[in-house]
């Protein structure tokens, strides 16, 4: 059975970094995302990588993110810095299911099918 479990989540001060990590057990290398929610918000995107390593970023990431996979491991990364109070959130793994386009990068959260329980970034002004 798959499980992706989010670690790395803390209360930083504005500026700050953090570095989320995500393991997945019973799960081959298909593509992950990262998307976060917060309170009163819908979920939102951040970060996409496919099976061969290639990215994307959503708009609000403006360069201060850095989403990394170690297939070895079956792990999943996002390198946070330049962190600001709007980046407060939960933030959630995901992973494409064995159909499909299993391979390409995407910002859909409709794409996946995994998801972790989540790890709470709070960033404080």
């Amino acid at each position: 059975q798959v499980q992706l479990v989010e670690s790395g989540g803390g209360s930083v001060q504005s500026g700050g970094s953090l570095r989320l990590s995500c393991a997945a057990s019973g799960y081959r290398g298909y593509a992950m995302g990262w998307f976060r929610q917060a309170p009163g918000k819908e979920r939102e995107a951040v970060a996409s990588i496919s099976c061969s390593g290639s990215t994307i970023y959503a708009e609000f990431v403006e360069g201060r993110f850095s989403v990394s996979r170690d297939n070895a491991k079956n792990a999943l990364y996002l390198q946070m810095n330049s962190l600001n109070p709007e980046d407060t959130a939960m933030y959630y793994c995901a992973a494409k299911g064995s159909t499909g386009r299993v391979c390409d990068k995407s910002l859909r959260a409709y794409d996946y099918l995994r998801w972790g329980q989540g790890t709470q970034v709070t960033v404080s002004s």
